[in-house]
């Protein structure tokens, strides 16, 4: 079965990465490939695109998608947050572009048989990279009561975080919840009748969310990215970044903006006194967000940010 993704914002992301042939460029999140194959037709001929993500079906996929451009392309099998490891390692001082798109394929939503759906009855797994330990099935068996209020209130931002947390433990004690398709279920059956009905998403969304979140450290990772950008590109290089929901969208906004206005000296002084230096510049004030016609085309883009800064 062929790899399943459409990318999010194509044009928006190919106009902002203000590419040039012999550039050095990052794709940090492969996914299908999609962004990968518009950036590498850029930079060619003496361009490199390094292509970095921790599923390795992606990467698979990305030979293939990327075979004739073998020469210009080096892949890597790990997480976007060793970049800078990565970098080093073969030499790099500084890239041109770095694009990090933070959703999840929809290849791992319907071919992948790791739970991330909550329409399909497949083994509670959730794990981007099935080399870490942690699974969705032994957070949700085996974390105290009071971890996961925290986890699915924190990370999913579900209101029902008690409530949802009661039923899991309670049918735990019968038996261990195996399945995406058994914890959904649990979850509808504690969301009051009248709730679900004015809800515009499944009432599993924001828990299943929340596990995936955990159960990959997603914003652990991405906080650790995030110190080390302005190191990680050249004079002039641009950084586009995809979210998907407030709290990815939350950190990478207030990143941004301490690189660009971090000066930490009291309002009343004339001039800036704390020596503090900007580094990045964001190309606008507010997110860019898709059409309606893409959203109409890939609803999973509807929830999409993308945020650029070019470093100074």
């Amino acid at each position: 079965m062929g790899f399943e993704h459409t990318s999010v914002m194509p044009k928006e992301v190919h106009e902002y990465q203000n590419l040039k042939p012999g550039n050095i460029c990052v794709d940090c999140t492969l996914g299908g490939s999609g962004h990968a194959l518009s950036t590498i037709k850029s930079i060619l001929p003496n361009g490199m695109l390094i292509g970095i993500d921790q599923d390795m079906d992606a990467i698979v996929n990305a030979k293939k998608v990327l075979s004739p451009f073998e020469k210009n392309v080096q892949l890597f099998h790990s997480n976007f947050a060793s970049l800078p490891q990565i970098l080093q390692s073969n030499g790099i001082d500084g890239v041109n572009s770095i694009l990090l798109d933070l959703g999840f394929s929809f290849n791992q939503l319907v071919n992948g048989m790791r739970g991330f759906s909550f329409n399909k009855n497949e083994p509670l797994d959730m794990r981007m990279d099935i080399r870490t330990p942690l699974t969705a099935r032994q957070i949700v068996n085996t974390y105290a009561e009071k971890d996961l209020v925290n986890i699915f209130f924190k990370f999913g931002e579900e209101k029902l975080s008690r409530r949802i947390t009661r039923a899991i433990v309670k049918r735990r004690m019968e038996a261990p919840i195996e399945t995406s398709k058994e914890l959904a279920q649990i979850i509808v059956d504690a969301t009051p009748a009248k709730l679900a009905f004015k809800q515009k998403i499944h009432p599993a969304t924001r828990v299943f969310q929340a596990l995936r979140i955990e159960v990959n450290q997603e914003l652990d990772q991405l906080e650790t990215f995030m110190k080390s950008l302005p190191s990680l590109l050249v004079k002039g290089g641009r950084v586009c970044i995809i979210s998907f929901h407030s709290l990815e969208d939350r950190i990478v906004k207030h990143s941004l903006r301490s690189f660009e206005n971090g000066c930490t000296c009291p309002r009343e002084f004339p001039r800036c006194m704390c020596g503090f230096v900007p580094q990045i510049r964001s190309i606008f004030k507010r997110p860019l967000i898709p059409t309606q016609a893409e959203i109409d085309a890939n609803p999973m883009a509807r929830s999409s940010k993308l945020r650029v800064a070019e470093k100074l």
